[in-house]
């Protein structure tokens, strides 16, 4: 049995909720993070925006462009003089980014780095690669005045360090408005899902290639060491900014650098995008052909290139887009919040259907906070929360499986054969109710015996009277538990119920009708049984009475029972005989009537009996049945019949005689109206009474 206080029930869940908390926090260590990341490709690819953007050009060198260039007798790496006249073309746009390293100088001569310079230089709007490497010690001293200029004042810590940097040849750098890093390492698993935007080498700060020019324009700031937009700090992890990808096919538009080599060349005398096109627009030039080595996977692409990076990059820090990560103190909350939560709610419902879905529910809000959160650009980890709750689930079901699942399987075996379910799952939400001892609790008792059961056992062989007490006993207990009652015992040929205990209902006093008038309508289907087997007919005598007893789990430390006991259980039990004195089959006291209320049943007042031991009387009332189903003329013979003990007690006795007379006329044998015939005729020739008078039943019994 468990013995359990609700305290001890609050001490493992604290046990199990830190534990499962605890082991739960493995999830944020390295280990696993290759899962968290597949958790977070998959929420980008079904919950990131298919947002497109206007303002941001991206200009690659496709296939087509290979082709095309290469049908005019040029092939790859192209003189970069081809550039050029594109740089002119691009003079109106708000920025031009190469994402095409110029480390060394062109193989086709100084001219064809000069034509290039000359074009930067005139457009005033280019941005050019550097490249931070590990691969040599120090920088050329020609780069220094290129990287000192694109380099940014002050430190800032935990930014990546690389002991050198590749710059553009000096020419091509001297020309260019900035310059910036586009290294960028993937994540472990080689996918791009972040970025960082700052970079140690060679003992300076640099920017990464799309930060250094919005620095320089003012788009965002550098204050106190941290990057700001609109003067707050960018939300970074790990000083990494964490890209919002587009789910969009084209979130950007895409042109093939052929397009604008044939506008410049007049090749196309009506290209699809002039000059004004690009005005104020930003243009990234990058390379997407396959053999050009620049493909990158990405969180929502698993074949993507570099631009593109470079083009979300530039995106998510224009518009505030990126994600915002949650502090992980919010993350270590919510994992042992779930962890108490699952651990509570499976160490106090021993259900399997209630436990599996409060799984589901818990596992739904397990990943759907962080999804939601995601879904509005907050990154909160999925992984964590995830396995905090069913860890913790594992844990408790674990637990309560060996310890207090025995316990729960006792308490169902041993209760629902005498209780409703309802009553056993209270049980079991409240084992401390059923542990030794008693307390004090309002009920209604119930008694039902079989009349005259000693000559039935005469007149029928052991196995047909065996068969005859199985068959009443059970019918009467399926009446009782359907109607929320307890079994309390089997007393030979009686049964003893309760309502009220352990769960109080608000209906225990008409349940208890309920059930008795149950009782009475399951008897006859018997009768007809037994009739049918030429067995003999049983008749009953029920008694209820509500009021207050003991109700616990009694007895010795060898053997005790879940049992009410007191006064009231008492005269439950002599209310039950009285109905031999009236000849009726269910007697109940007032203190039930009272209680059940309503008019669903009717009933017949037998009056006040004295009861050995009590000091008052009681007033007791017969249950008829239920007024809808009662044929009208039964009905209306209970009606007369309460009228008439309404004229009996005003002293009228002789109206009363006379209606009383009648009812036994239509109902011979009538127990309750011949009794208070017989009074009526015995009072009409006394002498005037006291006003307080009343006929007493005395019961000795």
């Amino acid at each position: 049995m468990n013995s359990d206080k609700p305290s001890g029930h609050i001490r493992k869940t604290l046990l199990i909720g830190l534990v499962a908390f605890l082991l739960s926090l493995l999830t944020l260590t390295p280990t696993f993070s290759p899962f968290e990341l597949k958790a977070f490709d998959l929420c980008s690819r079904l919950l990131n925006p298919a947002v497109t953007s206007d303002d941001i050009v991206m200009l690659v060198v496709d296939q087509p462009s290979l082709e095309a260039v290469a049908a005019e007798g040029v092939t790859w790496p192209w003189p970069r003089q081809i550039y050029a006249p594109v740089i002119e073309y691009l003079s109106q746009a708000e920025a031009v980014y190469f994402d095409v390293l110029f480390t060394e100088a062109s193989s086709y001569g100084n001219e064809d780095d000069s034509i290039l310079a000359e074009a930067i230089r005139k457009a005033g709007n280019v941005t050019l690669p550097l490249f931070v490497t590990a691969t040599r010690k120090g920088s050329a001293a020609a780069d220094e005045p290129f990287l000192k200029r694109v380099s940014l004042a002050g430190s800032v810590p935990g930014v990546p360090t690389y002991p050198a940097v590749l710059a553009p040849i000096p020419e091509l750098a001297g020309a260019a408005r900035n310059g910036g890093n586009v290294m960028i390492k993937p994540d472990q698993d080689g996918v791009y899902r972040r970025v960082p935007l700052l970079f140690g080498a060679d003992g300076l700060l640099f920017p990464n290639l799309i930060l250094g020019d919005l620095l320089k324009n003012g788009k965002v700031t550098l204050e106190g060491g941290r990057i700001c937009r609109s003067g707050r700090p960018l939300p970074l992890q790990d000083e990494q900014l964490l890209l919002r990808f587009s789910t969009a096919r084209e979130p950007f538009l895409i042109i093939p650098v052929i397009d604008l080599i044939r506008a410049t060349s007049g090749a196309d005398p009506a290209p699809r995008f002039t000059r004004d096109f690009f005005r104020g627009k930003r243009v990234l030039i990058g390379l997407t052909a396959a053999g050009l080595y620049d493909l990158k996977p990405t969180a929502v692409s698993s074949s993507s290139f570099g631009t593109l990076v470079h083009a979300t990059t530039l995106e998510n820090l224009l518009k505030g887009t990126s994600f915002r990560p949650v502090p992980l103190f919010w993350s270590l909350l919510l994992m042992l919040l779930l962890s108490l939560v699952a651990a509570r709610f499976v160490l106090t419902h021993s259900a399997v259907g209630a436990n599996l879905a409060f799984f589901g529910i818990a596992l739904v809000c397990a990943v759907g906070l962080p999804a939601a959160l995601f879904a509005y650009g907050h990154y909160l980890r999925l992984l964590p929360p995830v396995t905090a709750m069913t860890t913790a689930f594992v844990l408790a079901a674990s637990y309560s499986y060996a310890t207090e699942g025995r316990q729960r399987r006792f308490v169902r075996r041993a209760f629902s054969q005498y209780m409703d379910e309802t009553l056993v799952a209270h049980l079991l939400q409240h084992p401390e109710l059923i542990r030794p001892g008693g307390q004090k609790k309002r009920v209604t008792v119930f008694f039902a015996d079989i009349a005259g059961f000693t000559t039935i056992a005469e007149r029928f062989p052991v196995d047909d009277t065996a068969r005859m007490l199985h068959g009443v006993l059970n019918a009467l207990t399926e009446e009782i538990i359907r109607n929320h009652g307890v079994i309390d015992k089997y007393i030979g040929d009686c049964v003893m119920a309760f309502w009220g205990a352990p769960l109080e209902s608000g209906e225990d006093e008409a349940n208890a009708c309920r059930a008795a008038l149950a009782c009475l309508d399951a008897l006859v289907e018997v009768n007809r049984g037994f009739k049918a087997e030429g067995l003999g007919e049983i008749s009953l005598r029920i008694g209820l009475h509500t009021g207050d007893a003991i109700v616990g789990n009694l007895g010795s430390d060898r053997l005790f029972d879940f049992t009410v006991v007191g006064d009231t259980v008492n005269l439950a039990s002599r209310l039950e005989s009285a109905n031999k004195f009236f000849h009726t089959r269910c007697m109940a006291s007032e203190e039930t009537i009272q209680a059940a209320g309503g008019d669903e049943i009717a009933t017949r007042e037998l009056g006040l009996i004295a009861v050995k031991g009590k000091q008052h009387p009681v007033r007791i009332f017969e249950l008829v049945g239920y007024r809808a189903s009662m044929p009208p003329e039964e009905l209306e013979l209970c009606e007369r019949y309460n009228r008439a003990v309404q004229q009996f007690r005003g002293r009228q006795w002789q109206e009363a005689e006379i209606e009383f007379a009648a009812i036994q006329s239509l109902k011979p044998g009538d127990g309750p109206s011949q009794y208070y015939l017989e009074w009526c005729r015995r009072l009409i020739d006394k002498q005037p009474l006291t006003d307080d008078w009343d006929v007493i039943i005395m019961l000795d019994k």
